[in-house]
């Protein structure tokens, strides 16, 4: 199985901490959002990984080069204009698309620490014959996508007034909010007909309402935070020292 790091973003809400650093090189506890993501990774038994980058790129190029890639079969895919999650990922079709390899593949935002189970997320998704597979919890957020009973994406609801915009029926609705962890097949790249920069939350939303099968994962028993804030990097600072948030081996 491979993975993508999805690792290019500004990392404007990280400031001051990005303004002299990709946000994959800011630190916790002295290891860095992309070691930890990689370790993540290489404990769930994933070692072939590709890693967007565009700010700062060079930056990451020379880390994981001095640190001898980690171990890890690692590529790097340069995004001279930032192309979004979606525009991010087809871009590395190629690497993900290996005639070697079959089976899905794991899409996974460099900020996001977690202990959620990657063996379990994959193999949830295997057995439920989904085109993607994201895992969620039930937790406050700004945006939240909309499951029907069988966890099956239905809609999103977002924005000040929380508007459900809904892309198939559905009698009752779980609004549930995304951890930035996917698992998807192969597949997907033969229908994203998007072009360019795009999201790919957009794009799920237009397979689900063409009867695809985009399925959630409950993760609520995990650990899980986005360090997408100087607070939340202190804080998981903080936690991981006192052992309340697992270190990935």
């Amino acid at each position: 199985m491979r993975a993508m790091i999805l690792a290019a973003g500004l990392g404007t809400r990280l400031r001051p901490l990005t303004n002299d650093r990709p946000k994959a090189l800011v630190e916790i506890n002295g290891r860095t959002l992309l070691e930890i993501a990689l370790a993540r990774l290489r404990s769930s038994g994933i070692g072939e990984v590709i890693i967007n980058v565009h700010h700062f790129a060079d930056m990451v190029v020379e880390y994981l080069k001095a640190n001898g890639d980690f171990g890890m079969q690692i590529e790097i895919s340069r995004e001279d204009v930032l192309l979004d999650t979606g525009g991010g990922l087809k871009k590395a079709a190629r690497f993900l698309l290996d005639g070697k390899l079959d089976g899905p593949f794991l899409l996974h935002n460099v900020d996001v620490i977690s202990s959620i189970d990657l063996g379990a997320l994959t193999r949830f998704h295997i057995q439920n014959h989904a085109l993607a597979t994201l895992a969620v919890q039930d937790r406050e957020t700004s945006r939240y996508l909309l499951f029907d009973n069988q966890l099956q994406l239905c809609g999103r609801r977002s924005g000040g007034h929380q508007e459900d915009e809904l892309v198939r029926p559905a009698q009752t609705l779980q609004a549930l909010a995304f951890c930035g962890i996917h698992v998807i097949s192969r597949e997907i790249f033969s229908l994203l007909t998007e072009e360019g920069v795009f999201p790919i939350i957009p794009a799920y939303l237009r397979l689900a309402g063409q009867e695809e099968k985009i399925q959630a994962f409950r993760a609520d028993e995990y650990d899980w935070r986005d360090l997408g804030t100087p607070e939340a990097v202190r804080l998981a600072a903080r936690d991981l020292a006192e052992g309340i948030l697992p270190y990935p081996k």
